[in-house]
Protein backbone atom coordinates (compact mmCIF):
# COMPACT_ATOMS: atom_id res chain seq x y z
CA UNK A 1 0.00 0.00 0.00
CA UNK A 2 1.34 3.62 -0.75
CA UNK A 3 2.00 6.00 1.85
CA UNK A 4 1.48 8.88 0.56
CA UNK A 5 -1.94 7.49 -0.84
CA UNK A 6 -2.94 5.99 2.98
CA UNK A 7 -1.87 10.33 3.94
CA UNK A 8 -4.70 11.52 2.43
CA UNK A 9 -7.60 8.99 2.62
CA UNK A 10 -10.61 9.51 5.17
CA UNK A 11 -13.19 7.40 6.16
CA UNK A 12 -15.95 8.63 3.28
CA UNK A 13 -18.94 8.57 6.24
CA UNK A 14 -17.01 10.59 8.39
CA UNK A 15 -14.06 12.09 7.21
CA UNK A 16 -11.89 10.85 10.13
CA UNK A 17 -9.19 9.04 9.91
CA UNK A 18 -8.12 5.57 9.18
CA UNK A 19 -5.73 2.87 10.68
CA UNK A 20 -4.15 0.52 8.27
CA UNK A 21 -3.92 -2.92 9.28
CA UNK A 22 -1.46 -4.69 6.76
CA UNK A 23 -2.65 -8.23 7.94
CA UNK A 24 -6.28 -7.92 7.72
CA UNK A 25 -5.75 -6.16 4.17
CA UNK A 26 -8.34 -3.40 5.69
CA UNK A 27 -8.36 0.55 6.85
CA UNK A 28 -10.26 1.10 9.93
CA UNK A 29 -12.12 3.54 10.85
CA UNK A 30 -12.52 3.93 14.64
CA UNK A 31 -15.34 6.49 14.97
CA UNK A 32 -17.72 4.10 12.61
CA UNK A 33 -16.19 1.19 13.80
CA UNK A 34 -16.27 0.39 10.12
CA UNK A 35 -13.36 -1.65 8.23
CA UNK A 36 -12.94 -1.25 4.50
CA UNK A 37 -10.85 -3.57 2.34
CA UNK A 38 -7.92 -3.65 0.28
CA UNK A 39 -8.41 -5.88 -2.85
CA UNK A 40 -5.22 -5.97 -5.09
CA UNK A 41 -3.89 -2.90 -3.25
CA UNK A 42 -6.81 -0.74 -4.29
CA UNK A 43 -8.82 0.25 -1.14
CA UNK A 44 -12.22 -0.31 -1.38
CA UNK A 45 -13.73 2.92 0.53
CA UNK A 46 -17.10 2.33 -0.18
CA UNK A 47 -20.03 1.41 2.91
CA UNK A 48 -21.69 -1.21 1.70
CA UNK A 49 -18.45 -2.98 1.16
CA UNK A 50 -16.97 -2.28 4.77
CA UNK A 51 -17.62 -4.47 7.40
CA UNK A 52 -18.83 -3.76 10.81
CA UNK A 53 -16.43 -3.87 13.55
CA UNK A 54 -17.47 -6.08 16.71
CA UNK A 55 -16.77 -4.22 20.37
CA UNK A 56 -13.82 -6.79 20.89
CA UNK A 57 -12.35 -6.13 18.01
CA UNK A 58 -12.78 -2.01 18.72
CA UNK A 59 -11.39 -2.07 21.66
CA UNK A 60 -8.11 -4.29 20.71
CA UNK A 61 -7.98 -1.11 18.27
CA UNK A 62 -4.55 0.76 19.10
Amino acid sequence: MDKKLLDILVCPICKGKLIYKKEQKELICKADRLAYPIRDDIPVMLADEARKIDLEEYDALS
